[in-house]
């Protein structure tokens, strides 16, 4: 149901006894619901409604309705009238009974893989800062890297929220399917095809950045440890090999059984304990990189001098590392904030759904350096 316009009837032969000062009283008349919204006055200790903020303001409840859905622009005079009558009033909106008219509930779903992972953690705060300079709320939702039923909890999420923010490893069919939730998606991470719109840092371009670091510092037997079940995986991968390949060489490919500190730690014996083992590793992620780092040293691999390793995400846990930690930064924060900001665009039917890619950045520090001397 739209906002109401027009003059509402209000029963003024109704009595009201009211402990208020005069000068208020004289300026609101009979209590009256308007839009099924009730607020407590601040002044009066009964609920304020917007008749009595039109009163106040001396316009009309229409224009009070529109003015706090944001669906009308007026005179900075009426809109300061307005503000001081709200202000006055102590008038505050209902946010559900304002969603069952406007059919807008002011609220984002943001879903993320892993609430541990810092990198979804950047992704969020971006988020969250736009939504709060919007006027908006978010509600989180952690996946927990789970490999099924996203696409049911997606379908749940849609009821409560105005649309949904999502980094998911659903499969291509199931993202499809969300077309029938009629509400705007934005993904993390590229959607090829999918008819929704994207957000995502370029990890072609990244990977190709880090193989090139390595080549220049001489490495020669280079080894990528990814984690397949990731989307960005592929890209990283590719990226890696056609640096790699340029130059002549081939890359040694390990798989994580996840991307976390734990798998990286598990990792080190099947890479490093072996023959031909890599004088530089490239890791899916920066939480890979920082156990696989940690464990290697346990080990008795010195880091850089007998193996170099390098990340992505540019976590802040990167540079606490020991050594701290070369990675390439995938702009967390930043790819928070456009994913919000093209919402907002979708919500509003402003922008056509398409896809859009941040650059990284290379971030050098101490876990990669030039190719030592064999081990003994």
């Amino acid at each position: 149901m739209g906002n109401l316009v027009g003059k509402e009837k209000v029963n003024e032969s109704q009595t009201y006894t009211i402990d208020r000062p005069r000068a208020l009283t004289s300026r609101l008349g009979a209590t009256s619901t308007f839009n099924g919204i009730l607020h407590m006055s601040t002044t009066t200790g009964r609920a304020a409604t917007i008749k009595d903020v039109a009163r106040v303001a001396n316009v009309s409840t229409a224009t009070v309705s529109k003015f706090i859905n944001g669906t009308q622009k007026f005179t900075e005079v009426t809109e300061e009238r307005l503000r001081q009558a709200i202000a006055e009033l102590g008038y505050r909106t209902d946010p559900l009974a304002r969603s069952m008219i406007t059919g807008r509930t002011k609220t984002v779903a943001v879903v993320i893989l892993d609430i541990r992972n810092p990198h979804f953690t950047g992704i969020v705060k971006g988020a969250n800062r736009k939504a709060m300079e919007h006027g908006y709320n978010l509600l989180f939702v952690d996946t927990a890297e789970r490999l099924s039923g996203e696409a049911n909890m997606l379908r749940d999420l849609s009821r409560r929220v105005d649309g949904l923010i999502v980094s998911s490893r659903m499969p291509d069919a199931d993202i499809a399917a969300l077309h029938d939730l009629r509400k705007p998606v934005v993904f993390f991470g590229r959607s090829v095809g999918s008819g929704f719109h994207s957000v995502s840092a370029d990890g072609r371009s990244a990977a190709g950045m880090l193989g090139r670091h390595l080549l220049d510092l001489g490495h020669k037997n280079i080894a990528y440890l990814g984690y397949p079940l990731a989307r960005w995986d592929s890209e990283r991968k590719a990226g890696l090999m056609d640096v790699i390949g340029a130059a002549g060489q081939k890359v040694q490919c390990f798989v994580a059984q996840s991307p976390t500190f734990e798998a990286g730690e598990n990792a080190v014996s099947e890479v490093l304990m072996r023959g031909d083992r890599p004088d530089a590793v490239i890791c899916y992620n920066d939480l890979l990189a920082i156990g696989f780092m940690n464990q290697a040293q346990v080990a008795g691999v010195k880091v850089p001098e007998q193996v170099s390793v390098a990340g992505f995400d540019d976590i802040p846990f990167a540079r606490y590392a020991m050594p701290s930690l070369t990675t390439v930064d995938m702009q967390s924060e930043a790819m928070g904030e456009l994913a919000f900001m093209r919402m907002l665009e979708l919500i509003e039917g402003k922008l056509e759904a398409s896809e859009e890619t941040l650059r990284p950045r290379l971030v050098i520090r101490n876990s990669t350096g030039r190719k030592g001397p064999p081990a003994a």
